[in-house]
């Protein structure tokens, strides 16, 4: 039995596989501006110690961390609008995926917050900054030198994660491979070459990121 493959069948329609790296993008763009601003703010509020803060936090946290990431979608998509609050598809995805986000970004930003030297604390309240300058500009910038691997890590994962929101109508890549197959009935070949692209995106992904990274964060600028 021979198998005849046909990816010209596939890259033909490669304004639709565009269109869903596009969306890909934005929603991943989107949601990790929004998810590492969540992480940030929390690992903010955890830090002030505050009893309250701490279990509003706590309980989003694992809350999130806890339930799958399509319940996660489907709840907004589908179980906002009975509350009166109807989303797009797209909008939805980028609520979700960044929701979602924020959860994890918030136990990596404290992790990397909790390994501050309690000295250079002490010394920005020696130079009269306040708690929130103090955490802004002492204890964020390093923190993120310590957990950007890990946050790199995690916004791929979320990256990957986008592949769930077709589900709901999002165009999106993996949406745009199975509607591809859906013409022509070239299954095999259409999702070898949406792995492909995934494999692609989450390669260059990570690298402007760690680019990123030792550009603005650790200090190795290059000209």
């Amino acid at each position: 039995m021979s198998i005849e493959l046909d990816f010209g069948a596939i890259l033909i329609e490669w304004p639709q596989l565009l269109k869903g790296v596009g969306w890909t993008l934005f929603l991943t763009l989107s949601s990790t501006v929004i998810g590492v601003s969540v992480g940030s703010f929390f690992s903010w509020i955890q830090w002030q110690k505050k009893s309250i803060g701490i279990h509003v936090v706590s309980l989003y946290v694992e809350s999130i961390r806890n339930t799958p990431f399509i319940i996660q979608l489907f709840f907004i998509f589908f179980g906002l609008p009975s509350l009166g609050i109807k989303l797009s598809a797209e909008w939805a995805s980028v609520v979700a995926m960044s929701i979602n986000l924020g959860a994890y970004s918030t136990e990596i930003i404290r992790a990397g917050v909790e390994a501050i030297d309690r000295g250079q604390i002490e010394a920005a309240y020696t130079l009269a900054l306040s708690r929130a300058q103090t955490f802004k500009r002492v204890i964020l910038p390093q923190a993120y030198k310590k957990i950007w691997p890990s946050l790199v890590s995690q916004i791929i994962i979320v990256m990957l994660g986008s592949s769930v929101c077709g589900q709901v109508s999002t165009e999106e890549l993996s949406y745009a491979a199975n509607l591809i197959q859906s013409r022509n009935f070239r299954a095999f070949e259409a999702f070898i070459i949406a792995a492909t692209i995934y494999l692609a995106l989450c390669i260059l992904l990570r690298s402007v990121l760690n680019r990123l990274g030792q550009r603005y964060l650790f200090g190795t600028r290059r000209g």
